[in-house]
């Protein structure tokens, strides 16, 4: 044996070396000050390098990089070093021997390192795929935000992920990794899914330390990018950000912002704070870098002083902006309704100087912003239209098209030629209801123009309109979903429509889907002539009655309801159509049927009302008003706001009171004293509001504008103010219902 390592010394030492030096050497990588020692030891130690040590070198290096202010500098300092090949090719000859957790350590850091990596990505990519079923939550969750890094949104592999956590939800326990998934995973889950995922989070929440901010950050971007303003989580997540305000950097800050606008929730302590915490950073910032970030982040929200200082220093600094910043400006200064002419003029300098190189959609932002701060130039507007037109011609993707068009018909002097024309007829087949809209309504101001200045184009602009008319009207009978219908209907603009396109879809849609569709664009203040009379025809209304005995019970009233509320809808907000009211016996039929009962919320106002107005015989409980409006509750007011007392009349707490049916067409104000007022009050409960945000639905805001047309003052108390912790005392809520009632506060 001694013979053997006398023979053999510098084999022995080199495997003495690989078996007990490892830890050694990551204690000298750790020590290191900087790269270049880094990669020292890397040349030193490259036939002997581990997968473990290669890992440790990949961290260390990635650690300097953090620390640097020149990122982009220093990453390519990092990827042309000699040394960085040569750790390129250990990882990619020893990627089989590391554990799943180096493997996608060093994925992550190839990709945050070296750009150009390409091969040592995909075969990191590939190596990963193959063990994806084997990874635990922490490392599956660190491996989908590498792919979502690569824009691998839509990928089979993050489809197989999404299947993953969809088959172990239930056991996912870790907060922090469900949130990265989420957000990696978002472009390809069902409502189903997503919900199960919100409910999920929600269980987890009171998990995580209230310092999670980039926790709570994730979810709200999962919030946004499924369009979900899921309300309670929301609210979890702003309690999050507002206790952790003050370790909050400019672009924690300005990316809740964005995101909050996007979900319209509203958060006025997190505004209050916010602007706060970003007046203090204004002498922090000397770079456009992060001075651009601050004023687009700020100067929405900031006060008169704050603004003028956010501007002075701008115009200082604006020779330095690059081309997406300007347009970040210019954007921010759009919403700001700024009127400083010198700022807004050096700017658009600076945009026109950059304007080849901007894509559509900035190019439409450009122009919305340019014409709502009435900038003039003649040559950055002809120039803006060359490049729209170049993009028009090329474009084949319907809503770039349609983004282009738009920009092109808020010009000054709008006018489209015959390509342009042909350009939007060869993409309408491909066209949702959205696009069409918008295309009919820059059409249409085309029109306008052309005819206002005698031009010849104007008869093809009207044949296109036809065109537009044509698939529209093929995109409405494609539709035998009601909920799909109403997905596109959301986000129309314009009249084109209303009072267009439905004119010519009476005779094609489904009776039961033609009165749904009717009454769900009353619930939007839509009332086309055309359509409307078409329902309300004897011959429809007759074919309609012969088909309602097929449906079953629940379908059959549910059409009877909505062709009620539709007529109501018609009587009150249309009269000029002069459609009879003919659901008088229906109502009483429906109304006798369910008196119904007071909740305890209902009970509670009841009480506290009969106290603020002097007595039950001054309020009404359960009132059904002409065209048979149920309301809460009822009060009249005389001139100097006094309640007026009603006949004797008593009510059992949890009961409503027995109905006295009147003519329902005489309008309620018109036998009150002169100079009395008829208040309505509604407790609006969470289905009067769209799904966990406190925006009223439709139904509810109809019914309000409906009461006011009956002559109702309206006062409506929604469930989450009555049940907030403002309002948790019985004096707090009668000062609230005096401040509702009378407009005013303690008694």
């Amino acid at each position: 044996m001694l013979r053997l390592r006398a023979i053999c010394p510098f084999s022995w030492r080199v495997f003495q070396f690989r078996t007990c030096s490892c830890k050694p050497l990551i204690s000298q990588m750790i020590t290191c000050t900087d790269e270049e020692q880094v990669f020292d030891l890397i040349e030193k130690n490259k036939a002997i390098l581990s997968e473990k040590q290669v890992e440790c070198a990949f961290n260390i290096l990635w650690q300097f990089q953090k620390q640097k202010t020149s990122f982009l500098k220093n990453v390519e300092c990092i990827r042309d070093h000699p040394q960085f090949l040569t750790l390129h090719n250990l990882a990619t000859s020893q990627m089989e021997f590391m554990n799943d957790d180096t493997l996608v350590n060093v994925l992550y850091i190839t990709q945050q390192c070296a750009t150009e990596a390409h091969d040592l990505v995909a075969a990191l990519v590939t190596e990963a795929w193959r063990r994806l079923e084997r990874f635990d939550i922490n490392v599956l969750s660190k491996f989908s935000s590498c792919l979502a890094n690569q824009h691998l949104y839509f990928s089979p592999l993050m489809g197989k992920i999404a299947d993953i956590v969809h088959r172990n939800l239930e056991t996912i326990e870790d907060l922090r990794s469900l949130s990265v998934l989420m957000v990696s995973i978002s472009s390809l889950i069902s409502q189903r899914f997503q919900e199960q995922l919100v409910n999920k989070t929600e269980h987890l929440f009171d998990t995580i330390d209230s310092s999670q901010v980039n926790v709570a950050r994730r979810i709200v971007q999962f919030l946004r990018n499924t369009k979900y303003s899921y309300y309670p989580l929301l609210e979890m997540c702003n309690k999050v950000f507002l206790s952790n305000m003050n370790h909050l950097d400019l672009d924690s800050i300005s990316k809740i912002l964005s995101l909050y606008h996007f979900l319209q929730f509203h958060s006025f302590e997190f505004v209050k704070m916010a602007k706060k915490r970003l007046t203090e950073m204004i002498p922090l910032f000397d770079h456009p870098d992060g001075f651009v970030k601050l004023f687009v982040a700020l100067g929405p929200i900031a006060g008169p002083e704050e603004k003028k200082q956010l501007k002075s220093t701008l115009l200082l600094m604006s020779e330095e902006l690059t081309r997406q910043q300007a347009l970040a400006v210019m954007r921010a200064m759009e919403e700001m309704e700024s009127r400083n002419s010198h700022l807004i003029k050096k700017i658009a300098s600076i945009l026109h100087k950059h304007l080849d190189n901007y894509k559509p959609i900035e190019l439409l932002r450009i122009t919305q912003a340019l014409i709502f701060l009435h900038f003039q130039s003649k040559e950055l507007f002809v120039k803006l239209r060359e490049l729209l037109l170049r993009y028009l011609k090329i474009s084949v993707i319907p809503s770039e098209i349609s983004i282009l068009v738009y920009a092109l018909s808020i010009l000054p002097s709008p006018h489209l030629d015959e390509v342009g024309i042909s350009r939007i007829e060869a993409i309408l087949p491909q066209c949702d209801l959205n696009d069409l809209n918008g295309f009919a309504t820059s059409v249409l101001r085309w029109i306008h123009y052309d005819h206002k200045y005698l031009d010849n184009t104007t008869g093809k602009q009207l044949k296109l309109l036809q065109k537009l008319d044509h698939y529209g009207l093929q995109r409405l009978r494609k539709y035998n979903n009601l909920n799909l219908l109403r997905e596109e209907l959301k986000s129309l603009k314009g009249d084109w429509f209303a009072e267009s396109l439905l004119e010519e879809t009476a005779g094609g849609l489904d009776p039961f889907m033609l009165v749904f569709l009717g009454y769900s664009l009353a619930i939007l203040g839509y009332f086309p002539e055309d359509l409307l009379k078409a329902i309300f025809n004897i011959k429809f209304l007759a074919k309609m009655d012969s088909q309602l005995e097929f449906l079953c019970s629940s379908l059959n009233m549910k059409v009877q309801f909505r062709l009620m509320e539709l007529n109501r809808a018609v009587c009150l907000e249309c009269p000029e159509y002069q459609i009879p009211w003919f659901h008088d016996r229906f109502c009483q039929q429906q109304y006798n049927k369910d008196i119904g009962s007071m909740n305890g919320a209902q009970q509670q106002i009841y009480k506290m009302l009969a106290e603020v107005l002097g007595g039950t015989n001054c309020v009404k409980a359960s009132v059904l008003t002409p065209y048979y409006h149920r309301i809460d509750f009822e009060c009249i007011l005389d001139k100097r706001k006094k309640a007026l007392p009603y006949g004797s009349h008593n009510i059992t707490l949890g009961k409503l009171p027995e109905m006295h049916w009147e003519s329902n067409t005489q309008i309620t104000g018109s036998r009150l004293p002169p100079g009395a007022e008829r208040i309505a009050l509604q407790f609006l409960d969470s289905r009067a509001f769209c799904r966990n945000i406190p925006h009223l639905k439709g139904k509810s805001a109809m019914k309000k504008r409906q009461l006011e047309i009956l002559g109702y003052h309206v006062i409506q108390i929604p469930h989450f103010e009555w049940n907030s912790m403002a309002l948790s005392t019985k004096e707090a809520r009668m000062d609230y219902l005096r401040e509702r009632i009378f407009g005013e506060g303690k008694s």
